[in-house]
């Protein structure tokens, strides 16, 4: 009683293609890409996802990039970064479509892997790079959650004494509740409200920004880049790192994978909305930001507005509190790879996703999952360094490599197309820039180990 037959390939195909009797698909859907990844999204709720997943709070962290890389660094960085970020994203959709059309809608980055290149590619390379990739973000996500927290009860009361590992507490609490929402596609409307959030939090950083860069008391702009030829170098690489891991998504199949069938096209309409706004709002940020505050930018903008007289609270508690609102989303979104990959496990496609057997696990592995990154947050407050570490050898191979080798692996065109060559110099830049970015934040973590505290109330 209460069973389902397992899904046949006909019923899938019909699914999964909206009817197209020519496709094919190998094998039954399992717990993870039935309840988690449901296919019933249309490219307005795909650009939502993706623009949730990319335009997050770690923009505020663009002033700190320039200021490692200088105005013309910086502005050919993140330039460079948008560009081979949006020409790689659609790159995946176009491989994907392409499966799909052919008989195997992969709905994974590591099916991807292993359909592409080889079962040992997504078990051992794509699989565990991902996951450790989103849910570092997860942790993140919640440490900035705190940290806002911290920031409106500072700006509301001075005098206060809760700590930081309070906040994450608190904030960590609203995930847990959050994490139960079933399935990606269920956040839809929470990510365009994230997406009205990001665009409303930018503009009130840009804002206050003009008014501390024109005030009488603004102290000299110096836009110079600081330190030895040697930091210089490992500082660049660091600032490159930063704007890369802004850019970063590392979850593109997942989120195709919310597309009803058909999928063709659709995935290019969402990247178009979502680099709206990344344009709308790193442009704004990153610009006014460096420009307010040059060498003084702090590794987020928001702690530079930190005791500014000039500015109002309520302007600097508004930026708070929607940068808390969205960080919720985007934690929420980055919490979907794993909530799939412990559904596929724990889960039985078999059974209804709302019953007993579903529930209960489901209810436990999320639950789980958060509290776990809430402790993590807590105990290390300094998480953006590691973050660095993780963007260098995780988000770069993931959004900067792969797609490209995905491509010329699935369509092989021929070496005398510049296609090809692009392909390939992209991936070339791209694994310089992953090595020795990683070298650049193991050297920051290094340098900035004896400030590291458990618990810190930073």
């Amino acid at each position: 009683m209460g069973a389902k037959t397992p899904i046949s390939v006909d019923t899938m195909a019909k699914e999964k293609e909206n009817g197209d009797g020519q496709v094919q698909v190998t094998v039954d859907l399992d717990a993870g890409a039935l309840f988690v990844l449901k296919s019933r999204g249309s490219w307005w709720h795909c650009g939502y996802h993706l623009t949730t997943s990319i335009v997050a709070p770690s923009l505020l962290s663009l002033p700190f990039a320039f200021k490692m890389l200088g105005w013309v660094g910086g502005s050919v960085s993140l330039a460079f970064c948008g560009l081979v970020t949006f020409y790689a994203y659609h790159l995946l959709s176009l491989v994907l479509e392409h499966h799909a059309m052919n008989g195997s809608r992969l709905l994974r980055f590591r099916d991807m892997a292993t359909n592409i290149l080889g079962p040992k590619w997504g078990t051992f390379y794509v699989g565990p790079i991902q996951f450790g990739v989103c849910y570092g973000s997860v942790v993140a996500g919640i440490l900035i959650g705190g940290q806002n927290m911290k920031y409106i009860y500072v700006l509301s009361n001075p005098e206060g004494t809760m700590k930081l590992y309070q906040f994450i507490i608190i904030f960590g609490s609203l995930i847990l509740i959050l994490a139960q929402i079933p399935s990606f596609h269920s956040l839809r409307h929470i990510n365009l409200l994230s997406l009205t959030l990001s665009l409303a939090y930018s503009a009130c950083v840009t804002v206050a920004s003009l008014i501390l860069g024109y005030s009488k008391n603004a102290p000299p702009k110096d836009y110079s880049v600081q330190g030895s030829a040697v930091g210089q170098l490992f500082n660049a690489f660091n600032g490159i790192s930063v704007i890369a891991t802004s850019y970063a998504c590392g979850m593109v199949p997942e989120i195709q994978a919310t597309l009803v069938a058909p999928v063709k096209g659709k995935m290019f309409k969402g990247l178009c909305l979502c680099y709206a706004v990344i344009a709308a709002t790193f442009l704004s940020v990153g610009i006014s930001g460096y420009w307010a505050f040059g060498n003084e930018a702090k590794g987020t903008v928001l702690t530079n507005f930190m005791g500014q007289n000039q500015l109002p609270s309520w302007l600097l508690i508004m930026t708070n509190a929607f940068c808390l609102l969205q960080v919720s989303a985007v934690t929420g979104v980055y919490l979907q790879p794993t909530n799939e990959l412990f559904e596929k496990k724990l889960a039985d496609p078999t059974k209804k996703q709302f019953s007993a057997r579903n529930i209960v696990p489901r209810l436990i592995s999320r639950s789980l999952t958060v509290i776990i990154a809430t402790i993590f947050s807590s105990m290390l407050p300094f998480f953006g360094d590691l973050m660095g570490l993780i963007g260098a050898l995780g988000f770069i191979p993931l959004d900067f490599i792969m797609p490209m080798v995905f491509y010329n692996a699935t369509f092989k065109p021929s070496k005398r197309t510049f296609i090809f060559w692009i392909n390939s110099v992209i991936v070339a830049i791209s694994s310089v820039l992953a090595a020795i970015g990683g070298v650049a934040a193991i050297r920051q973590i290094v340098l900035d180990a004896k400030e590291y505290r458990l618990f810190a109330n930073v």
